[in-house]
């Protein structure tokens, strides 16, 4: 692990009307590392994901990813994050390619390089046979390896991924994790997820737990 951090948090706070959804929540996360939210339904997880990710505005504290301030530089810290939601973000009547490549021309990737890159992640997640078919006729485990590839697409330094095994079965769960952990330590992108499944938080580096709002422990 790097010992610059990816992110730093500091009294986040964050309200939704009178209720309280994150307070005062403080914590650091490593380069290179794989970092856990681990958390019941409602406890915080998504609000805090979505900050990080700069779709949310919090009441108050600050965020930083690489030293940027979500707030101030939302456009520069997307420029750093590739983002996998708990909900599909896929075209099903499109190829895997074409997700893919209109992921990114979103970046701004064109031609050549766009295609060397495209053709990189489909030999690594597996899918190079797949490339050519639909989503829709896809598994659930292999269109969350599409999902993937395209929050990796522009190469992030930090993958976000709000309950990143929804929907999969033990075997997907496990390929999943085996992949994310050779992202920290092959390519040192820091990978930060949200949970509530244990086998899914024990593969993790460490392991904040948010309840209520707040962050109750914060340890390996």
């Amino acid at each position: 692990m790097s010992s610059s951090p990816a992110i730093v948090v500091e009294g986040l706070r964050h309200l939704y009307g009178a209720r309280g959804a994150l307070d005062q929540v403080s914590f650091m996360v490593a380069g290179s590392e794989m970092f856990g939210l681990l958390g019941p339904n409602g406890g915080g997880k998504t609000t805090l994901f979505s900050v990080l990710a700069t779709l949310l505005v919090p009441t108050g504290g600050e965020a930083r990813v690489f030293g940027l301030d979500v707030v101030e530089k939302p456009l520069a810290v997307r420029r750093e994050i590739g983002v996998v939601f708990q909900s599909p973000s896929l075209d099903l009547k499109l190829t895997v390619a074409e997700n893919l490549r209109h992921q990114g021309h979103l970046y701004g990737l064109r031609g050549r390089p766009l295609t060397q890159r495209i053709g990189e992640l489909l030999e690594r997640l597996g899918l190079t046979e797949r490339s050519s078919e639909r989503v829709e006729k896809l598994s659930g485990g292999l269109r969350r390896r599409v999902e993937l590839a395209k929050g990796l697409l522009h190469r992030p330094r930090l993958l976000l991924l709000d309950e990143p095994s929804t929907g999969l079965d033990a075997g997907a769960r496990r390929d999943l994790r085996v992949y994310l952990s050779q992202l920290c330590r092959q390519d040192g992108v820091t990978v930060f997820l949200t949970t509530h499944l244990m086998d899914e938080a024990e593969s993790c580096d460490r392991l904040g737990i948010l309840d209520r709002g707040r962050l109750v422990a914060l340890d390996t």
